[in-house]
């Protein structure tokens, strides 16, 4: 099996760098890097490494024609169709190519002992950085500002970078999921919207938070607590053996019954790990059936526009009994 995907790659041997390739044979390994990572790989990688001047999908066909390997698997949703094309050709005659899917992000799913310990980490990296961040934020400031000293804060406490593009939306904005930093400025009597999460050692965390700009009138405190008591319904259902779409329902039906579930947009949560959104979702469909060690998010939202949006979000982690919290900061709604 050729392994293409950068988190496969780190998952099975600890590689953080941008050019890699590793084949799984019976009963060996190759590892594939170019010049720039050849001496850091060999020092770290315990199996065979190999340095290649070209294109490392050319080194990796030599070497399946040299072993005359018959049938090698290949990551779908990883490998470029140019890649693909240039593998193909240089197959040994009568090999072929079978495409596995996801296998190792399956495998990933259920995290060891040192895996959440790299999770709790970020966790509390992320925290507190939101915390030391919250403290200097005050109406007329940036969203661009605040998302620049949020992943500073993050870098100062250890983390390597943001586990993903940071999100920060005042007043309006908030109603978008997924708004982008902008020049905007926080002003009196708005919300603010907080995303985000720091990788340590290449494990995620992902945390949202609201916070307002003055005294909250009674519209904002009614969507916050339609949310916040959606979120904890969610948390509320999660335990080994549970379907993760139920998760997604627990969350759905008290939105339901605030009448806010026609503005809940996207799924209840996501697992997270090396990557910040891995499998399994929390979402309508999803049949996977929670296991202990699974870390997820629980994020229900409810977004409206012209008014604003309010997101609640924590890591959790599935346990033998249930599930544990991992986000220590407050859920209550913030007033700067």
């Amino acid at each position: 099996m050729l392994v293409s995907s950068p988190p496969n790659l780190r998952y099975l041997t600890n590689y953080a760098g941008s050019n890699g390739l590793l084949l799984l044979t019976t009963n060996e390994a190759y590892f594939f890097t170019d010049p720039r990572y050849g001496t850091e790989a060999s020092k770290s990688i315990s199996c065979k490494v190999q340095v290649a001047k070209g294109p490392l999908i050319e080194a990796a066909a030599a070497l399946i024609k040299r072993k005359r390997l018959k049938k090698i698997g290949f990551e779908t949703g990883w490998l470029k169709h140019e890649e693909f094309a240039k593998l193909k050709e240089a197959m040994p005659l009568g090999a072929s190519l079978v495409p596995v899917g996801r296998i190792i992000e399956q495998q990933r799913m259920i995290k060891s002992a040192t895996e959440i310990a790299l999770i709790r980490k970020s966790v509390l990296v992320n925290s507190e950085a939101h915390a030391r961040t919250l403290r200097r934020v005050r109406s007329g400031v940036r969203e661009q500002d605040i998302a620049a000293e949020l992943e500073f804060q993050m870098r100062m406490l250890g983390a390597e970078k943001a586990s993903f593009d940071t999100i920060v939306a005042a007043g309006d904005r908030t109603a978008l999921p997924h708004a982008r930093p902008s020049t905007r400025r926080l002003e009196e009597n708005e919300l603010l919207l907080i995303d985000m999460g720091a990788s340590v050692e290449g494990y995620a965390s992902d945390m949202t938070r609201m916070a307002y700009a003055g005294t909250p009138p009674r519209q904002i405190r009614e969507l916050y607590r339609a949310v916040l008591e959606a979120q904890l319904a969610a948390i509320d259902a999660v335990r080994p053996g549970v379907l993760a779409y139920k998760v997604d329902v627990a969350a759905r039906n008290v939105l339901k019954r605030h009448k806010l579930d026609r503005v809940f947009i996207h799924s209840t949560g996501h697992g997270l790990g090396l990557e910040i959104h891995e499998p399994p979702r929390l979402g309508k469909k999803d049949q996977t059936r929670l296991e202990p060690g699974m870390a997820i998010t629980i994020e229900p939202g409810a977004y409206v526009e012209g008014v604003g949006g309010v997101r609640i979000e924590d890591t959790v982690l599935v346990t033998e009994d249930g599930c544990e919290v991992l986000t220590p900061t407050s859920k209550e709604l913030v007033k700067l």
